[in-house]
């Protein structure tokens, strides 16, 4: 199966159309329906149902569909890898869960971008399981996440200890107050577990929002409360903006570095998480 192939794949089934993905791709729709046919014959399996006005996977092309995502990232890793190999360049492929970008990663790519100008960075965030899948492939060297898989073939590092306190945009609030205009932030299984047990009568929360960034704009800009780290927050108490709800309890969460055990890269990869204690 060769890449423009892959990127058929991807096209069809991002506009559910064969006439919009040949525009998409510059080619005719004759072209992509014959190579959408072939790999089907290669397959031996249907991957997209026809019989309806607009096209759906079928179980077998959503299965071949992630196998496609993967397989069109690693091409462009090898594909700059090798480009960058003549100007005697590294390339280091990294990804992380996206609350933690906020928090501690993007201070972090500053401070290896600027230590080793160098060095290629691919930078990419997703949720855990699309971040291991990723790695797993070959995709990305490293991953940052905040609940390691604890397999023999991965290499685990603890990179940095984060306090998340609850905040609220109004002043002397308790946490009994704070919880009726509530926004519940992923920050995690583990931190849902832990925010269960400490409020184990709380009602639904009004928002639920996946980004402690996108969580912290909307109380601004709407009024609520949120357990948002700690770091994040603290021009905002101190200004005034933002109020500690002084008797909730601080829920401690921990993020970790994650790399194969084999690796090619392993001595680059120390190298760049030894900035974590740089900042």
């Amino acid at each position: 199966m060769d890449i423009e192939t892959v990127r058929t794949l991807l096209e069809v089934n991002r506009t559910r159309h064969f006439g919009r993905a040949a525009e998409e791709l510059f080619v005719t729709q004759a072209a992509v329906s014959a190579r959408i046919k072939k790999l089907e014959e290669s397959l031996g399996v249907s991957l997209f149902d026809r019989q309806r006005r607009r096209i759906q996977p079928t179980p077998e092309g959503v299965r071949l569909l992630r196998h496609a995502e993967s397989m069109i990232a690693l091409w462009r890793k090898a594909r700059q890898d090798v480009a960058l190999a003549e100007q005697s360049q590294q390339q280091l492929a990294v990804g992380g869960i996206v609350s933690l970008w906020d928090v501690r990663l993007q201070d972090w790519v500053h401070r290896v971008h600027n230590a080793l100008p160098e060095l290629a960075l691919i930078v990419e965030a997703f949720g855990h399981e699309r971040l291991m899948r990723r790695m797993i492939d070959g995709a990305l060297d490293m991953v940052f996440v905040y609940e390691p898989p604890q397999l023999e073939e991965f290499m685990i590092e603890q990179i940095a200890d984060i306090s998340l306190i609850m905040v609220s945009s109004r002043p002397n609030q308790t946490a009994e107050q704070a919880l009726t205009d509530y926004i519940m932030v992923d920050w995690g299984q583990m931190h849902a577990l832990q925010h269960a047990r400490h409020f184990p009568d709380a009602p639904a929360p009004a928002q639920r929002i996946s980004q402690g960034s996108i969580a912290l704009n909307f109380m601004l800009a709407c009024g609520g409360a949120a357990y948002l780290a700690e770091q994040t927050v603290i021009s905002l108490l101190e200004s005034g903006r933002l109020h500690r709800v002084d008797d909730a309890a601080v829920i401690q969460r921990s993020a970790y570095a994650v790399y194969p055990r084999r690796t090619g890269r392993r001595d680059l990869i120390r190298r760049v998480i030894a900035f974590f204690g740089t900042g």
